[in-house]
């Protein structure tokens, strides 16, 4: 596989050869046109066809995600909807600015803002003053047509379920990488020397772009654990750890199946959080994305995708 190919695509290819499957990639990859005999389908991008297009959507918009799964009684982090200005005509008269300002002021802690749409982590900010807030939405409706405020939670655990048809393709929970005081060095230094090369570039641009100088000089007093970023994605540093079975995997996988049943969706990557003791729903994507996943275990990737796709073919 060339470096710069999706896992994604390969997965397909692979699947498609070992059974006799013609397969053409178009547009770099990612429109993929599979045809055996009279039947042709299509992926496209991470989508293999295999969900109806309203859960697809649904999953896809993370403030309506999360009001279907209310409406349903599974419990989830709500996220509220917020159009950019530019749509001023579909824009509520009272404007937005003031209701965002007034979840700032009903959650101490913080607010987390995104896109509502996508999958890729990215534009992800933690918010605590009005002037970071401003910062953040300006950034987001920069290239996106709506943004998403949820409410800034301490996460003890984050799991990922990637689901089938209701049944648990992988299982695994993200391990955030931290450090362990000395009461010697600052918390740069203790990141510097614990993090290889290669997490380095993942790890610390989240890290200088959330922390001040002052965080990131300070003394770490000893035998204190810190973790280096507040994101649980693979993308920003954390490692996934397989639950092959225990109480942590049974509660999220039925968890995770309530949300997948609720938007009736059929292929999704679920993500359940811990917040003081309760797990929730945080996210459902689409869009099942695993090309951080298959660098620590690229079989079974391969699997699960091929999985998804004997539903397609079946």
């Amino acid at each position: 596989m060339l470096n710069s190919q999706r896992i994604f695509v390969d997965a397909v290819e692979r699947y498609c050869a070992e059974r006799g499957i013609s397969v053409d990639v178009h547009a770099q990859g990612w429109l993929i046109v599979m045809e055996r005999g009279a039947r042709r389908h299509f992926a496209f991008g991470y989508d293999i066809g295999l969900n109806s297009a309203i859960a697809h959507r649904i999953a896809n918009d993370k403030s309506a995600a999360a009001e279907v799964l209310q409406l349903s009684g599974v419990d989830c982090i709500p996220h509220t909807i917020f159009l950019n200005p530019r749509l001023n005509e579909y824009v509520q008269a009272a404007g937005s600015w003031e209701a965002m300002l007034a979840l700032l002021a009903q959650h101490p802690d913080g607010l987390v803002v995104k896109p509502n749409e996508g999958t890729s982590g990215k534009s992800v900010f933690r918010v605590t003053t009005k002037p970071a807030l401003e910062l953040a939405a300006n950034r987001i409706f920069s290239a996106n047509q709506s943004l998403a405020i949820a409410p800034y939670v301490t996460i003890d655990d984050e799991v990922r379920v990637v689901l089938i048809d209701d049944t648990p393709a992988v299982v695994y929970s993200k391990n955030r990488p931290f450090v362990t005081g000395d009461g010697k060095r600052s918390l740069l230094e203790l990141a510097l020397d614990a993090l290889s090369v290669e997490r380095r570039s993942t790890v610390l641009p989240g890290m200088i772009g959330d922390l001040d100088r002052r965080e990131l000089d300070a003394i770490v007093p000893a035998g204190e654990r810190r973790v280096l970023n507040w994101r649980h994605n693979l993308d920003a540093g954390a490692t996934p750890i397989l639950l092959n079975k225990g109480e942590t995997r049974a509660a999220c996988v039925a968890l995770a199946i309530k949300a997948a049943r609720a938007i009736g969706i059929r292929f999704a990557s679920i993500d359940v959080v811990s917040v003081d003791g309760r797990w929730q729903i945080l996210e459902i994507n689409s869009a099942v994305m695993m090309e951080s996943l298959s660098k620590h275990h690229p079989e079974m990737v391969y699997a699960t995708y091929s999985a998804a796709l004997d539903k397609v073919f079946a």
